[in-house]
């Protein structure tokens, strides 16, 4: 709220309709975080539920990239989840220190966290130096490495007791997804709507509201897991995540290779 009125103010925007943007911002991440709850509720009894919700909170990015090659534009669709792989990291530190669990999640698997995510970072940036002939040869590279990463993850143990369910698992962890994936779809449509009106600059809105927002999933999964007292299981959420964001440009750089 503050950035964008203050931009409107700055800018000579619109700060009515900026205020109404940015209160639908607020107004969607409530519902991705009420969505992300859900989802740690009903797998808080898995034993891979750092893997699980890695893969799970990639739908907003999942969302974004299918958008992006409707409309032919590969920089854009892969940039929504090259771009998590820088932010998710300062986010998993962030739910740490508000955890107070900093000392803790760090100590564990330090060697495989920190590869992993410098390893999806180097591979996230570099995509955006390359030309379209040089498509191929990312791909060569990036698929192999991030496969060794994803079987060589740490392993979750089991739980020695299972918590009881708030609710039925089995009734609302479909809605849950279906709502985080809707939520992520409408990210984008809300923070324009709201920049537009502010005219904050495109630049900073990228890289401070755009690339915070869209790991807002995996944040709120970290601070879930923190909270109950799952490591490494928020790690592995972040890891997993920028690890399933490189598939996803993958994925999205195949088929526009195909297409075109």
């Amino acid at each position: 709220m503050i950035f964008f009125i203050g931009s409107s103010l700055l800018f000579d925007g619109n700060i009515l309709l900026a205020s109404a943007g940015a209160a639908g911002v607020i107004l969607n991440m409530l519902c991705i975080g009420f969505a992300i709850e859900i989802l740690i509720e009903c797998l808080k009894n898995n034993k891979g539920i750092g893997t699980l919700t890695g893969f799970i909170t990639n739908g907003p990015e999942a969302v974004c990239l299918l958008v992006g090659l409707i409309i032919g534009d590969i920089i854009f669709a892969a940039s929504t989840p090259l771009g998590s792989n820088f932010m998710n990291p300062l986010l998993l530190l962030a739910a740490a220190i508000i955890c107070r669990q900093v000392a803790t999640t760090f100590a564990i698997n330090r060697t495989y966290t920190a590869g992993t995510i410098a390893c999806t970072a180097l591979f996230a940036g570099v995509f955006f130096l390359l030309t379209s002939s040089q498509y191929i040869f990312w791909l060569l590279a990036c698929l192999p490495a991030t496969l060794v990463f994803f079987f060589i993850r740490p392993k979750e143990v089991s739980l020695t007791e299972v918590e009881e369910y708030s609710f039925k698992p089995t009734f609302w962890l479909l809605p849950a997804i279906i709502g985080l994936t809707v939520s992520g779809y409408c990210l984008d449509p809300i923070v324009s709507f709201a920049a537009s009106h502010s005219h904050a600059p495109k630049g900073v809105i990228g890289f401070i509201v755009l690339a915070t927002l869209t790991s807002w999933p995996e944040f709120k999964s970290c601070l879930a897991l923190l909270d109950r007292g799952r490591p490494l299981a928020a790690i592995l959420n972040i890891t997993v995540s920028n690890i399933t964001n490189i598939w996803l440009a993958a994925i999205g750089i195949v088929t526009y290779l195909v297409v075109n």
